[in-house]
């Protein structure tokens, strides 16, 4: 079947001599190729499969453009998927998103390959926060006590 395929490892990193513990997450992301379903000859199951891998793209093409348009948007339409849900702290806020796209040089294909680089621009023009080191406070105030003595 054919279907988005999302890879997360969540990276730590130990602190030494007493320093707090540093955490990242790494999302590897193989989406699912669009179609036009008049032009696929779906049915039945694999229609709906077909919509349904369309849809997520739209919205995550949605969020993808109101992240590099708007920047410093109020309403960011994350909700409209459940792709868009599981990757929303990988595409906004301090993330860094870089994007590879797979397109085909032959001809028949010149309006998805053209559809799919626009993609990827509009997803390398995305300006998120500087990162932040987020560190539990207690673990913090610890650290730094320790490191006074």
């Amino acid at each position: 079947s054919r279907s988005h395929v999302i890879l997360t490892l969540n990276v730590e990193r130990k602190g030494k001599d007493g320093a707090p513990s540093r955490h990242g997450k790494i999302n590897f992301v193989d989406l699912a190729g669009s179609e036009k379903l008049r032009d696929s000859g779906s049915s039945g199951t694999n229609a709906t499969e077909t919509r349904n891998i369309n849809r997520s793209r739209f919205a995550l093409g949605n969020v993808i453009s109101s992240l590099a348009t708007h920047r410093g948007a109020a309403y960011v339409p994350y909700r409209d998927s459940t792709l868009t849900k599981l990757l929303m702290d990988a595409i906004g806020g301090s993330a860094r998103t870089l994007m590879i796209a797979c397109v085909t040089p032959s001809a028949r294909y010149y309006e998805e390959t053209v559809k799919t680089i626009r993609y990827a621009v509009r997803t390398g023009s995305i300006v998120n926060q500087a990162a932040t080191v987020k560190v539990d406070p207690k673990k913090q105030l610890v650290f730094e006590l320790r490191r006074c003595r």
